[in-house]
């Protein structure tokens, strides 16, 4: 039997995560002493060990619930019942690359529109790019990398 703070650090975290798992119903103290001090199992240690895994590749805690819970009743579960779990993180990790990848090639563009110097960001192409007013206000850059046009020139 472990008592908190020997779980924590055979796992390297701090009493209070494992506190916190304990609070969101994924692990709880299999007794307590006398005194109140919780006490975890060896099947505590391999279950932590099970959430700790699941939280590296990406589940939220909701999801690990959800996975520690198929877990304890396998049995009463198919093979295809995780899969599919696993199908649907996935794809929603794919979907957040995707914008993550967008993300990165406007940041990407806005950079390379400004020459990033010491001259005064009055007709800085970043922010010009971000303010609503942009395209009613069009102004030769100072660093002359993007020449812009009045309105009324198109």
């Amino acid at each position: 039997m472990y008592r908190i703070g020997e779980l924590a650090d055979l796992f390297n975290m701090k009493s209070d995560t494992l506190r916190y798992y304990e609070k969101h119903g994924l692990l709880s103290p299999s007794a307590r002493t006398e005194s109140g001090y919780r006490m975890y199992s060896e099947q505590d240690a391999v279950l932590l060990k099970f959430i700790i895994r699941a939280k590296s590749v990406g589940f939220t805690l909701n999801e690990i619930q959800e996975l520690v819970s198929i877990e304890m009743n396998k049995s009463q579960w198919a093979c295809a019942d995780v899969k599919g779990r696993v199908d649907i993180k996935l794809d929603k990790i794919s979907a957040q690359i995707a914008e993550l990848q967008r993300f990165q090639k406007g940041l990407k563009e806005l950079s390379d529109s400004c020459c990033g110097g010491d001259e005064s960001a009055e007709y800085c192409s970043i922010l010009e790019a971000l303010d609503d007013s942009y395209k009613e206000h069009r102004h030769v850059h100072h660093c002359d990398k993007v020449l812009h046009h009045d309105a009324e020139e198109k």
